[in-house]
C-alpha cells in the first residue's frame, strides 16, 4: 500500500525551535514529517499556501473538557472538534470531571474516548484525591496511563505542607505541577474583581492579593523542593513581579496567562454580564497591561484558553450565583493575533506561547517542524477578518463575551498526524 504524501507549499513557515522564519515546503508522510524529495510520487496532494503562515500546531496547556461526567457542558469529541477549528492539535485537560480524574483508571478512560478525536488529548491528573486538598493521589500510576502533570485546577491545595509533599512526590515522577493560585479566605463569596467597577455594581469584590499570595507560596515551596511549579491562569501584575523575580533566582517556575486577561478588563462585567465572569476574575486596565507587557517580555510562557464550557443552566441566573469560566478554543488564536498586529510581540514569540512552550513545558511531542517530528500542523491566514459568532461554535458551550466581535486573523487548515481534521481554506 502506497501511502498519501501531502505537500504544503508557498507558506511562511514560522519554526523557532529550528530558527526557521521563511518560505519552505513541508511534507508529510504516514503522519511525520519527511525530508523532501526530488520527485513527489504520483497521488500527492498540494495545498498552496501563499500568504498563509505556516507553524507547528498549537498546543493548549490548560482546557477543561468536562466527560465523563458533565457531558451536558462539553464531551471529548465536541472540545476537540473546538480545538480542531481554532487551530489546536493538542489539548491538556484538567482533571475536574465526575469521577475527578485522581485515578489511572480515570485517566485511562480519558485516552480510551479521545483515541479517534480530532486533536490530541493530554490528561492531567489530580494533586489529591478526589481534588479535596487532603490526601495525595497516586502519581505513578497516573503517569504510568499517561498522565502528563498534576493540578487540582478549579481549587486550590490550602494546605502548605500538603502542597510541599505533593511537589516533592511529583519530582520523584518527573511531573510538573500546575498550580490555581487562590487564596481562599480572601477570594470566598467574591464574584468580580474588587475595584471600582465592582463598587458600582455594588458585587462583593476579590483582591488581586487573593491570587499574589499564593502565587508567592507557590514559589517559596518550589525553591525549597527544587520542583516545577507552573501558575495557571495568572491575571495580575502583583503576581507577574512575583514571577519575574523568581526566574531571575533560578526557581523552576512557568506561568500561562488567558487570552481574556490581556483582551478584557472588569469593565466587561458591566450589566452583569455571566459571560464576563470567570475565576481569577477580569482585573483592572493595570493588569491588562502587565499581562500584554508580560508575554512580549518572557515572564508568562504560555497563552491558553482555560476553556471552561458551562450550559446556560450555570450562566443564565443572577451574577453572584453563575459558574466562572467561558469557552476559548475557537477565540484563542485570533486573540494571540491580535498582539502580533499592534507590534507587541513577533509571530515567532507567538507560536512560542501557544506551541513551543506548552510542548516543553508538559514534556509532549510538538512545537518545532523537524523531519521525523509528528505532523501537528497549523495553517494560519493572518489577516483574514471574520466576526466570530457563539451560535457556530463547535464547543457545546456558548458562554463567551466574545460574540460578535471582529477579529484579523484565523486557523484555515488544522492537520493532526497527518491527517486534516479542520479546513477553512
Amino acid at each position: 500500500m502506497i501511502s498519501e504524501v501531502i505537500i504544503l507549499q508557498n507558506g511562511r513557515v514560522i519554526d523557532p525551535m529550528n530558527q526557521t522564519d521563511g518560505i519552505v515546503d513541508i511534507w508529510l508522510e504516514d503522519g511525520r514529517i519527511v525530508a523532501p524529495r526530488a520527485v513527489a510520487p504520483a497521488g500527492t496532494c498540494r495545498y498552496d499556501l501563499t500568504g498563509k503562515w505556516v507553524m507547528p500546531g498549537l498546543i493548549d496547556i490548560h482546557v477543561h473538557l468536562r466527560e465523563p461526567g458533565q457531558e451536558y457542558k462539553e464531551t471529548i469529541a465536541t472540545g476537540t472538534m473546538a480545538a480542531a477549528a481554532g487551530g489546536f492539535t493538542a489539548v491538556a485537560c484538567m482533571p475536574n470531571t465526575r469521577p475527578v480524574n485522581d485515578s489511572a483508571a480515570v485517566t485511562r478512560l480519558i485516552l480510551d474516548m479521545a483515541a479517534n478525536c480530532t486533536a490530541r488529548v493530554y490528561p492531567v491528573g489530580a494533586l489529591s484525591r478526589d481534588s479535596r486538598g487532603e490526601q495525595l493521589a497516586e502519581y505513578g500510576e497516573m503517569k504510568a496511563a499517561g498522565a502528563v502533570a498534576l493540578t487540582d485546577d478549579g481549587m486550590p491545595v490550602t494546605d502548605s505542607q500538603l502542597m510541599r509533599r505533593a511537589m516533592e512526590y511529583a519530582t520523584s515522577h518527573w511531573l510538573p505541577v500546575i498550580s490555581h493560585a487562590e487564596e481562599l479566605s480572601l477570594s470566598r463569596n467574591g464574584c468580580m474583581n474588587e475595584g471600582p467597577v465592582s463598587t458600582r455594581l455594588g458585587l462583593r469584590g476579590i483582591p488581586t492579593a487573593a491570587e499574589s499570595i499564593m502565587v508567592y507560596r507557590e514559589i517559596a515551596l518550589a525553591e525549597l523542593t527544587g520542583a516545577r511549579v507552573h501558575i495557571a491562569h495568572v491575571s495580575c501584575e502583583a503576581s507577574l513581579a512575583l514571577i519575574r523575580l523568581a526566574k531571575k533566582r533560578g526557581v523552576k517556575v512557568t506561568a500561562e496567562t488567558a487570552p481574556h486577561y490581556f483582551a478584557l478588563t472588569d469593565e466587561a462585567v458591566d450589566g452583569y454580564n455571566t459571560h464576563a465572569k470567570m475565576n481569577p476574575p477580569l482585573r483592572s486596565e493595570v493588569d491588562r497591561m502587565a499581562i500584554r507587557e508580560a508575554l512580549a517580555d518572557g515572564t508568562l510562557d504560555a497563552i491558553a484558553t482555560d476553556h471552561a464550557p458551562h450550559s446556560v443552566l450555570e450562566k443564565e441566573v443572577e451574577f453572584n450565583y453563575a459558574a466562572n469560566g467561558i469557552v476559548g478554543l475557537e477565540t484563542s488564536l485570533p486573540l494571540g493575533l491580535s498582539l502580533v498586529h499592534d507590534g507587541l510581540i513577533t509571530a515567532g514569540r507567538m507560536v512560542e506561547l501557544m506551541s513551543c512552550a506548552p510542548a516543553r513545558i508538559l514534556g509532549v511531542p510538538g512545537g518545532r517542524l523537524a523531519a521525523g517530528d509528528p505532523a501537528d500542523i497549523t495553517v494560519v491566514d493572518p489577516d483574514r477578518r471574520f466576526v466570530f459568532s457563539a451560535a457556530e461554535c463547535r464547543s457545546k458551550g456558548r458562554n463567551t463575551p466574545f460574540d460578535g466581535r471582529q477579529f484579523r486573523g484565523k486557523a484555515v487548515l488544522t492537520i493532526m498526524n497527518g491527517r486534516v481534521t479542520f479546513t477553512d481554506l
